[in-house]
Parts: structure tokens; C-alpha cells; sequence
């Protein structure tokens, strides 16, 4: 009896709570009142919103997880595979001058901009076919992270009545992370260059504004075009857990004290050097000393598998190139 009761009521506050939701073209209309009073003008809340419709597909996305758990030995071949190697080997030696030039100003090694621009977009070859507006706009209908996702809506709108781009153009993933560097509208709106001079922050389709902006969000995070990223260790005694990780940072005297050797098992380098000590895995995984630029590596994307797998493509460039 007491379950069938606790079953009702469950029923019964969830209709209330479907019944209290607007529907999707209310909360629209509330958007676009929201929007006017941010000061954007009528023409771009109604280009912006022409046609917009519940993305269903984008919020399935946004709440499934996925099914089976890699690992990095098997994430790895699929992320940076060989053919990717050699294109952006073939890529960076077609761009170095431009490349070079925008790794100067910015202070960022022109093998990790392209190494990001590999991982994210395949070079600027699948960015996303969603409109950005219509994406953001359903998952802050959904409500789960209505506040982050209204902030990067009214960005959105932002942007494209700045001029950047219109609208009907303005495409991107589900989530609505946008052009060949996948910035979300607030990222954008932070960290976009107009490299060209031409009035507009293209991070679609022009390739300097897509290097310079990649490498002006790198220096704003903290990049050191001193260091590289990581090196892949062996340990040779146990860890403690409460030194693991990126909060922990140790110079690598310390750290070869610990028991932390090169993955050949030879002595760490004898350089003035803090890092912080990585499992992406577990203990039977690959094993890193993450460096200050892997930190900024995880402030794009955090996730440490992205971070290896940026890092490891840009070696590869290096090796190659």
C-alpha cells in the first residue's frame, strides 16, 4: 500500500511538474524579450529565430552517456590514427609561415595549434550541422543547465549582431561549441581574433582567424611556448593517492625521488621543472608528468584523454614535420 502511494505521488509531481513547464514557442517568446532587453536589436532576434525549432536530438545527446568505457590505449588509435598524422604533418608545412607568424604573437608552438585544430574539427572538415541558436536554445528549454546554456544563447546572439557571422550560418555541434575551433559563444566572445583585419572573427572559414584564435585562447590560459606538455613515466614504487593528480605539483627532483623514472626507466631530466603526476586510467594505464601546458590543454576540453591526445598529435607533428 505504502509503495503504491509513494508510486502515486512520484506520478503526481511529475505532471505538476510537466504541467508547469512552458511550452517550447512560450519559452521562446520569453527569450526574445530577454534578448531585447540585453540590447539586442529586432532584425537579428528575428533572423536569429526565424524557423527555430525543438532540437530533440541535441538534448538526447546532451543526456546520454556512453556505453561502453574506453580506455587510452584504445582512445588514442581512433583519435589520432595515421592518416591524421600525416595530414596535419601535410597541413603544418603548408601553413608554417602563417603559422609561425601567429605562434610568434601569441607565444604558442605552432604544432599544438594545428594538433588542436586536428582533434577537434579534422582540420576544419566536420565542425557541426546544427544551428548554434536552435541548439542552445532547446537545452535551456530542457532545464537540466538552463542558466549556461541561456548565457551562451544571448553570446550567440551577440555574436551575430557584432557581424561575425549571420544566423543562418552560424553552426556548430549539439551543444553548440561552433566553427574549427568548437568555442562555445561565451569562448567566443572571449577568446576570437580577427586576424585578417576584415571586421570579422571567422573561426568557420578563415583559416588565420582559426589559428590566432586558437592560440590567443591558449595564452590567455596560461601556455609556456617554453615547455611542451607531458612525458609519458614508469613509477618504480607505490604512489600515495593524495599526490596524484593535477592539483599536486612537484619539481622533477622530487618526483624522481618518489620513484617516477622515464618510461624507459631511465632518470627524469635534470631541469627546473614543476608537473604533476597523471592516471588517465588506473595504475595498469599510461602514466604522465603533465607540465603547466597540459593544465591549459584541460582548460579547453577537460578531459584528459582530449589533453593526450592534442599533446600526442602535436609530438607526431614534431617528429614528422
Amino acid at each position: 500500500m505504502i509503495t503504491r502511494m509513494l508510486l502515486a505521488s512520484s506520478l503526481l509531481a511529475t505532471s505538476v511538474v510537466a504541467a508547469e513547464q512552458p511550452s517550447f514557442e512560450s519559452y521562446v517568446a520569453q527569450l526574445k524579450v530577454e534578448a531585447k532587453q540585453n540590447g539586442i536589436s529586432d532584425a537579428t532576434i528575428n533572423s536569429a529565430f526565424d524557423g527555430i525549432k525543438l532540437f530533440k536530438r541535441a538534448i538526447a545527446a546532451d543526456r546520454s552517456q556512453p556505453e561502453h568505457k574506453k580506455t587510452l590505449d584504445t582512445y588514442l588509435p581512433q583519435a589520432v590514427p595515421q592518416w591524421k598524422v600525416e595530414k596535419a604533418i601535410k597541413l603544418y608545412n603548408e601553413h608554417l609561415p602563417l603559422l609561425t607568424e601567429i605562434g610568434e604573437k601569441y607565444g604558442v608552438q605552432p604544432r599544438f595549434i594545428v594538433a588542436l585544430w586536428g582533434i577537434e574539427t579534422n582540420f576544419g572538415s566536420y565542425t557541426g550541422n546544427y544551428s548554434v541558436v536552435g541548439a542552445t536554445t532547446s537545452l535551456a528549454y530542457e532545464g537540466r543547465r538552463e542558466a549556461f546554456f541561456k548565457k551562451q544563447l544571448f553570446a550567440a546572439l551577440e555574436i551575430i549582431e557584432a557581424g561575425h557571422i549571420s544566423a543562418d550560418k552560424m553552426k556548430g555541434s549539439w551543444a553548440g561549441a561552433m566553427g574549427q575551433t568548437q568555442f562555445m559563444p561565451t569562448s567566443f566572445l572571449s577568446y576570437a581574433e580577427d586576424y585578417d583585419g576584415d571586421g570579422r572573427k571567422d573561426i568557420w572559414g578563415t583559416l588565420p582567424d582559426v589559428f590566432a584564435s586558437a592560440a590567443n585562447y591558449l595564452q590567455n590560459v596560461g601556455w609556456d611556448p617554453d615547455k611542451t606538455w607531458a612525458r609519458q613515466v614508469s613509477v618504480t614504487s607505490e604512489i600515495a593517492e593524495e599526490v596524484k593528480g593535477l592539483k599536486v605539483k612537484k619539481s622533477l627532483a622530487e618526483w624522481q625521488q618518489l620513484g617516477v623514472r622515464k618510461w624507459d626507466g631511465g632518470d627524469l631530466p635534470n631541469a627546473d621543472i614543476e608537473a604533476s603526476l597523471v592516471y588517465p586510467d588506473d595504475e595498469s594505464g599510461r602514466i604522465y608528468l603533465a607540465y603547466s601546458n597540459y593544465d591549459a590543454l584541460m582548460r579547453w576540453n577537460r578531459s584528459n584523454y582530449f589533453a593526450v591526445a592534442v599533446g600526442y598529435l602535436s609530438d607526431r607533428i614534431k617528429l614528422g614535420r
